[in-house]
């Protein structure tokens, strides 16, 4: 079999091509040029199994005709396509164009919900991205040597309730809190940068005499009925990086529904900081 791989940006897509690589298969991998790490071409290089084709984020007509060539009928998609790269520079293709006309909102959801759609009716199936990385997926429990301490606790429980509520209505999937209050949304700039951004917000809280605690807790959920097969909620060393410079002790997400990069990295250098994390079901 020939598995399809639509390669957004960060390490995700190289873990699911090492991934399907250990289990034999032959991956075609559509490269997005506004997105795709470069990376992609070494890593093909002289691996008969692996070809790379690159297209650019609005050109969908190319992504089917070049899944059909290779003939892929089962497909991928794995890394982040930045938000406002959908809604900014893209040129859509007619076939991009006829879908963004019919949409009724163009939330991540519906857009990529109607790309599988697009996909399945050209003989592609779009297939869930943890389905080669499910050792990923980060079990129920304490994950640091440091548990969450009582006041980190009733920041991630205020706090899952405003993030369920909020991936409800699929603005974003992380919200950081200060002593039970909301300090910061994700919207479409991302889980990290939304961190920095509390981060911002709390040091002139600070100068403004505050009093608010410094010590920020993120918590991180998957959507009410998150579709695995597009933007799974994903963690790695720079999320935990951006909370070391915002300034932010615990994090809190969905457990057996959020892919943590980078295991050992991540939990030695949350350790090293001080930084809780856990892993919870929703409530």
């Amino acid at each position: 079999m020939k598995l399809g791989l639509i390669a957004g940006n960060g390490r995700f897509p190289f873990l699911l091509l090492d991934a399907a690589r250990a289990q034999g298969l032959a991956v075609v991998v559509a490269a997005i040029r506004e997105e795709t790490d470069p990376e992609i071409d070494h890593r093909a290089a002289g691996d008969e199994r692996i070809t790379v084709h690159w297209l650019s984020l609005g050109e969908l007509s190319l992504l089917i005709e070049t899944f059909q060539k290779e003939g892929v009928s089962k497909a991928v998609m794995a890394g982040q396509v930045k938000h406002k790269q959908i809604f900014s520079s893209i040129r859509p293709d007619w076939r991009l164009a006829k879908l963004l006309l019919n949409l009724r909102t163009r939330n991540t959801d519906v857009l990529l919900g109607a790309v599988a759609k697009v996909l399945g009716d050209e003989g592609i199936e779009l297939i869930s991205s943890t389905a080669f990385l499910e050792p990923m997926l980060a079990e129920e429990g304490v994950l640091t040597e440091r548990a969450p301490d009582e006041d980190e606790r009733k920041n991630i429980e205020y706090g899952l309730g405003v993030a369920c509520a909020v991936a409800g209505f699929d603005i974003g999937q992380t919200v950081i809190v200060a002593a039970q209050a909301c300090v910061a949304v994700e919207a479409m700039e991302g889980t990290d940068a939304a961190i920095e951004r509390a981060g911002r917000l709390m040091t002139s809280l600070e100068d403004d005499a505050s009093t608010l605690e410094r010590r920020l807790t993120v918590v991180k959920v998957a959507k009410p009925n998150q579709d695995m097969r597009f933007d799974v909620p994903v963690i790695g060393v720079a999320t935990v990086e951006a909370m070391i410079g915002a300034g932010a002790s615990c994090l809190s997400v969905e457990a057996g529904r959020t892919l943590l990069f980078d295991r050992t990295q991540v939990i030695e250098r949350a350790n090293q900081k001080g930084i809780a994390i856990v892993a919870t079901s929703r409530p």
